[in-house]
């Protein structure tokens, strides 16, 4: 049974998308960017703070899902600049802090509203 995910203390879906799907005990969450779920922009700063914004969005949905920051299993980052993943990792890392997801990272020649990042998650009870 498929259950779609919504909450307004994240971004709303800007496209023909959900912010998340579950099936099962499996939680899928559409890649997020660092925009603020209030005002719909992206965030100010550097990598370092676009990730903060895109983990914070990410922690809201897998809230409004009944699931934690624990639960993730897969998380794959794509950054507009390789030279950005320690610093985004070091972010990251303050998120995960046991019990780390499986992770892929790669740069991609662009990415939605010119944002340095994007992040899309996979959880699971």
């Amino acid at each position: 049974m498929k259950r779609v995910i919504e909450t307004s203390n994240a971004p709303k879906a800007i496209g023909p998308y959900s912010q998340a799907v579950e099936v099962g005990d499996t939680l899928y969450i559409s890649g997020q960017i660092p925009l603020d779920p209030e005002t719909i922009k992206v965030v100010y700063g550097g990598i370092k703070e676009q990730t903060v914004q895109v983990l914070k969005n990410i922690g809201a949905i897998l809230e409004a899902a009944g699931y934690s920051y624990k639960d993730v299993v897969k998380s794959t980052c794509l950054l507009a600049n390789m030279e950005d993943f320690k610093d985004m990792n070091e972010v990251y890392g303050q998120f995960y802090t046991e019990n780390q997801p499986a992770r892929a990272a790669f740069a991609v020649k662009e990415l939605p509203l010119n944002v340095l990042i994007e992040i899309e998650t996979i959880a699971v009870k």
